[in-house]
């Protein structure tokens, strides 16, 4: 009888996993603006680094996709879509990184 309820909750417990709410757009721009990502990011295409769709396609159906772009964020990097690099932003919280790249994640809708 045991086994039956494991395997219905590790199957729930992995459909939430998969199952992501994009963030509201309107939390999510105003988080991109107060960061200043908006210097350099638009939604849907290249300013000085790529646009926002761009960078949810490059990472879609990427299992560490969170942590790559949590990475970049803090980070920053160099390389992964030209030659400018992108510097860290260290001013910007981690909760405010999670909305963003959940919203990345997502697909980055508007």
């Amino acid at each position: 009888m045991k086994l039956p309820a494991l395997a219905l909750s590790l199957s729930l417990l992995a459909l939430g996993q998969t199952a992501h709410a994009a963030p509201d757009f309107a939390q999510v721009k105003d988080i991109l603006t107060k960061n200043a990502c908006l210097a350099c990011h638009a939604v849907d295409k290249k300013v000085i680094g790529p646009g926002y769709n761009e960078v949810a396609a490059k990472h879609k159906g990427q299992a560490d996709a969170a942590a790559v772009l949590t990475k970049h964020i803090k980070e920053g990097s160099s390389g992964v879509y030209g030659p400018i690099p992108m510097p860290p932003n260290v001013g910007i919280s981690d909760a405010d990184i999670k909305v963003v790249v959940d919203w990345l994640v997502a697909g980055a809708p508007q």
